[in-house]
């Protein structure tokens, strides 16, 4: 199991667009993912799950990643995170 620490860096927070490249990503690998923020966890391959996290610009979320493919898995999902999801940053 893998656990690291993300922060939304674009403006304008996790809104759809967003969400949907989330859900996209981690729907591509076997592995269990989970998106976290306080002591709400969510499974980051559900779209409405991760639009309830209303993650503005700036909060921080812990990804969960478990499964054979967990690495590949956390390592894109940074990736989307660290490029603000393509946004303005």
């Amino acid at each position: 199991m893998i656990e690291r620490e993300l922060t939304v860096r674009n403006k304008a927070g996790i809104h759809t667009r967003p969400a949907s490249m989330i859900v996209r990503t981690a729907s591509k690998y076997t592995s269990e993912v989970f998106l976290r923020r306080d002591r709400y966890e969510i499974n980051a391959k559900s779209v409405i799950g991760v639009m309830t996290l209303a993650a503005e610009q700036g909060a921080t979320l812990t990804l969960v990643v478990d499964g054979e493919d967990e690495h590949d898995a956390a390592d894109a999902l940074e990736d989307l995170f660290h490029n603000g999801f393509g946004e303005e940053i």
